[in-house]
């Protein structure tokens, strides 16, 4: 009978090392398993990667392969011969547990639940003032949370002893037949759940969770600088952990409330000054609010709306570092909605002046 090339069908060199007929076989799987596969033929293209696969991917039968070809595990009849092999003779399980997480049968499904695992962390979010977050503070919270049992100490119960089922193994071996022959899988004993024992007395005070509900009030101290979307951090405050695996933790996300006159950007503070025309014009001198106090800031004549003024070291600790940023001044000119006689009068004998003589009125002149 003539038969298509192993190494052909899976797409690889005799040269392939394991890996590669593994990586191959995979591939293929994917594309032509029946159960996801819609291309035509796909039920025996699938039988014929895995029979090109349980040769290519064991040692001794490659190496028979490589000698004899396909007359190495054909009689006379031309069927297999009774120390040859079937698909049912090979562990695909891993292959199939990869490709469909188990969700076809094969494989290895709920893996051993007796390891040591960390507990859920736990996500709160908290509203802060905008001085709370520059200066930093200190907090309190209040959070339910699940605490191992005090009584079993976590097990559930008490008096352990193995598992009839599965023999302490935390898992059972079943036969299942398919299409493409035997699988043996290999599954979590359901009655010790993957822990190899069970208990012969239910504790009462968790019924059995190995946890309690508790009210828990942790305090907190909030570093200076923090900011809106940062994310504290409270190692194993969090959750108990399973089989004796660790608490898990606790993030608090803050939102940082906006200040009535301050603007935050980044380290950085932004204050947006109203002066009136005669400061802008004459220039002044002017108390000007900080973070940490009021400063004197001198505002020289002829400012314009939008100037800019630096203030170092006035800003905000970088929670990181603990460097602090700067503060800057934005100059505001106020125009007066409403004016009394005397000051119109004032406006009226100022325009009369040659105050539209800079350059910036002299371009739009000439086209006048």
């Amino acid at each position: 009978m003539n038969k298509k090339d192993y190494y052909e069908i899976l797409g690889v060199p005799k040269t392939a090392n394991d890996d590669e007929i593994k990586s191959a076989f995979r591939k293929l799987a994917k594309k032509y398993h029946p159960d996801v596969s819609k291309e035509e033929n796909a039920s025996d293209k699938f039988k014929e990667a895995q029979e090109a696969y349980s040769v290519l991917s064991d040692s001794s039968k490659r190496k028979q392969y490589d000698q004899y070809g396909h007359s190495a595990f054909q009689n006379n009849t031309g069927g297999y011969n009774s120390s040859g092999f079937g698909f049912e003779d090979v562990d695909l399980s891993d292959i199939f547990g990869d490709l469909f997480g188990g969700g076809f049968g094969f494989g290895r499904q709920n893996k051993k639940t007796n390891r040591a695992q960390k507990g859920a962390d736990t996500l709160l979010r908290m509203n802060i003032t905008f001085n709370e977050a520059v200066f930093g503070c200190k907090k309190s919270i209040n959070v339910n949370l699940d605490e191992e049992c005090k009584s079993c100490h976590g097990v559930g119960g008490f008096n352990e002893k193995k598992c009839p089922t599965c023999g302490g193994r935390g898992e059972v071996n079943r036969e299942q037949s398919t299409l493409f022959g035997t699988f043996m899988t290999r599954t979590t004993c359901p009655d010790c759940n993957g822990k190899g024992y069970v208990l012969e007395k239910k504790c009462n005070d968790c019924r059995g969770t190995g946890k309690i509900r508790e009210n828990k009030t942790i305090d907190i101290k909030i570093p200076a600088g923090i900011d809106s979307g940062n994310r504290l951090r409270l190692s194993g405050k969090g959750e108990a952990g399973h089989n004796g695996g660790p608490n898990g933790d606790i993030y608090i996300e803050f939102n940082v409330e906006a200040h009535p006159i301050f603007e935050r950007n980044e380290n950085d503070i932004y204050l947006n000054l109203p002066i009136t025309i005669t400061n802008a014009v004459l220039g002044t001198k002017l108390n000007v609010p900080t973070l940490y106090g009021t400063v004197k800031l001198t505002i020289p004549a002829g400012s314009k709306t939008g100037d800019k003024h630096r203030i170092k070291g006035k800003g905000i600790e970088d929670v990181n570092n603990g460097r602090i940023g700067d503060m800057y001044i934005v100059l505001n000119i106020i125009i007066p909605k409403k004016i009394s006689k005397e000051q119109k009068k004032l406006f009226e004998e100022l325009e009369n002046t040659t105050l539209n003589d800079s350059s910036e009125f002299t371009k739009i002149n000439k086209y006048l």
